[in-house]
């Protein structure tokens, strides 16, 4: 993949500090603000679960009209980044003291739930999240269009209804629909005409559409239509109607970047193995998703040389013992299956993927700014954390 030239640059320069996690904030504020321009006259709550990072939340402030969390600590934290922030709290396991707390919306999962609001006494401005029995084939992660563990079915709506009527502590704002995720601008403007008709029937004066806009992995280049996507709710919204999307993922995934440093390149029965420094506990993405990550090699002319890592301990690269047993640095247009510094055959970021690659070498993954960091297992076998850095 393309690495822009201020990435490759802070990249050569942290060589003898990698693993790190470098953030393009231009990058985001330009995507960010496209995103913004593309949905006129609909709000937009920025997921923090794909990723919390302050500067990031920050970032995303003049775009974002709220911001969707899913914990108490997710509320905590950012309103220590932004205290007047409005949220949205959803998650299908939500505490009593979650439940309790001050937000902006809540999104009611359950009819258990809603009595368990109701019995807390606080005044709430509350969504129905709804579960809706409509396809949803060809997405790569489904919360809805069937039996799942996210939101309730029409029956339980109804019985959501006959709760709320005859009290005022939860008010009735609206619907929550987030159905599923990894699909194209058509394909979620489809599900959006079911949910608009499904709130429109309850009379909701607000409708949140969820997020689930495609992120292409196996091509880094391709984004999701906003464009048409906006276009299409500008048709479809109502007037008096408050429309509400969800994005997480696909606002921050391409500004950031996960560099490495290549430690070893050897040949185990004819496949070539690129051993980097860090691995999948700082980056989960490729395993939690069962992809290649992106990737391109950023050649250091350093090949053999003694290479330090965070902790400042060297490390001697050997290179590829070849069959007539001579050392080589690297390998030239192979296929070579780029693994972590983990005891686990699953540290794999990306499988047989051509590439010429030498030790000393440099590799930067790509597409790490969601999903990344804040889902992985930072303490299996306790190596050092990664640095972050961010390009303004």
């Amino acid at each position: 993949m393309i690495v822009p030239d201020r990435v490759r640059e802070r990249a050569l320069r942290l060589a003898d500090a990698l693993p790190a996690y470098v953030y393009d904030m231009a990058a985001l504020d330009r995507h960010a603000s496209a995103v913004r321009r593309a949905l006129p006259g609909v709000e937009m709550y920025y997921a923090v679960k794909a990723n919390p990072d302050p500067a990031l939340l920050h970032a995303l402030a003049p775009y974002a009209d709220g911001y969707e969390v899913s914990s108490s600590g997710e509320v905590a934290h950012v309103r220590s980044v932004l205290p007047d922030a409005r949220l949205a709290l959803g998650g299908p396991g939500k505490t009593d003291a979650e439940l309790a707390l001050d937000v902006h919306r809540t999104h009611v999962e359950s009819p258990g739930e809603l009595r368990r609001l109701i019995d807390i006494g606080r005044p709430v401005d509350a969504l129905l999240r709804v579960n809706l029995d409509v396809p949803v084939e060809g997405a790569p992660l489904t919360m809805g269009g069937g039996a799942t563990p996210f939101g309730m079915d029409p029956d339980g709506v109804s019985e959501c209804l006959e709760l709320i009527r005859g009290q005022n502590r939860v008010r009735l704002r609206g619907v929550h629909a987030h159905l599923a995720s990894g699909l194209r601008a058509g394909e979620l403007l489809d599900l959006a005409k079911a949910v608009l008709s499904f709130g429109r029937e309850l009379e909701a004066a607000e409708i949140n559409l969820g997020g689930g806009m495609a992120v292409s992995y196996t091509d880094p280049e391709e984004r999701f239509d906003w464009e048409a996507y906006g276009e299409g709710l500008a048709e479809l919204r109502q007037p008096g109607e408050t429309l509400r999307i969800e994005p997480g993922r696909a606002l921050t995934a391409y500004c950031g970047w996960y560099l490495t440093r290549v430690l070893d390149v050897k040949r185990v029965h004819g496949e070539v193995f690129a051993v980097v420094t860090g691995g999948t506990h700082h980056l989960r993405t490729p395993v939690a998703k069962g992809h290649d990550q992106p990737l391109a090699v950023l050649p250091t002319g350093r090949t053999g040389t003694r290479l330090t890592g965070a902790t400042g301990a060297g490390v001697t690269g050997t290179g590829v013992t070849g069959a007539e047993g001579a050392r080589v640095g690297g390998v030239t247009d192979e296929p070579v299956t780029v693994v972590g510094q983990l005891c686990t055959p699953k540290d794999v970021f990306a499988r047989r993927v051509p590439m010429s690659v030498n030790v000393g070498d440099i590799i930067a993954f790509g597409m790490a700014g969601a999903y990344a960091w804040t889902i992985s297992h930072h303490d299996f076998l306790m190596h050092p954390k990664p640095g972050f850095h961010y390009l303004t």
